[in-house]
């Protein structure tokens, strides 16, 4: 299977949990941006930066769950480069971003899903595709209770999030929102 698309951006959790709700509250704001060509370009922060830079188009699709499926393996097998984005609740403040490979471990098939490398492994396995894969954990501070809102600090850390990865990927930061506040 060859891949279709350069980006996937497979936002995980639970809008209706608090700051489990980052990466959705993600997935959706990077859904509103128009992808734009060559923004990128000479930007090499990191090792992202560097193999996102001489990509000449970001062409970015963004999904999201309440967890990670075996089914996505299908969606990651056609692209080029993977983001799974969640809520961190213990990591750097605003946001960490790290690579991530495929478990070589049989993947458990749970209620709850699988984990990023579990997806990768079983993706490889199926598919015989092993995309360059990285976690986005945007920090966040409250996850007891229930509520369609991000803590004031969610917020500020999805902003950084969102900023770091446009730019990453060549994405217009002119319709991007702050971050998700409902009542």
């Amino acid at each position: 299977m060859s891949p279709e698309r350069t980006t996937l951006i497979l936002a995980i959790g639970n809008p209706a949990r608090l700051d489990d709700g980052l990466g959705p509250s993600f997935a959706a704001a990077i859904e509103r941006q128009d992808v734009e060509t060559g923004a990128t370009a000479g930007r090499a922060a990191t090792n992202f930066a560097a193999e996102t830079a001489s990509q000449p188009e970001a062409d970015v699709e963004v999904c999201w769950d309440y967890h990670l499926q075996i089914e996505q393996a299908e969606d990651v097998a056609r692209a080029e480069r993977v983001i799974f984005v969640d809520a961190d609740r213990i990591g750097p403040a605003p946001f960490s971003l790290r690579r991530v490979e495929p478990s070589q471990e049989p993947v458990r098939f749970t209620s709850h899903g699988v984990s990023p490398s579990g997806l990768l492994g079983l993706t490889e396995e199926l598919h015989g595709r092993r995309p360059e894969a990285w976690i986005l954990g945007i920090r966040g501070y409250e996850f007891d209770g229930f509520g369609e809102r991000l803590s004031g600090g969610a917020r500020d850390n999805l902003t950084a999030a969102l900023d770091h990865i446009s730019r990453l990927l060549g994405i217009s930061e002119t319709s991007r929102p702050a971050g998700r506040e409902h009542a």
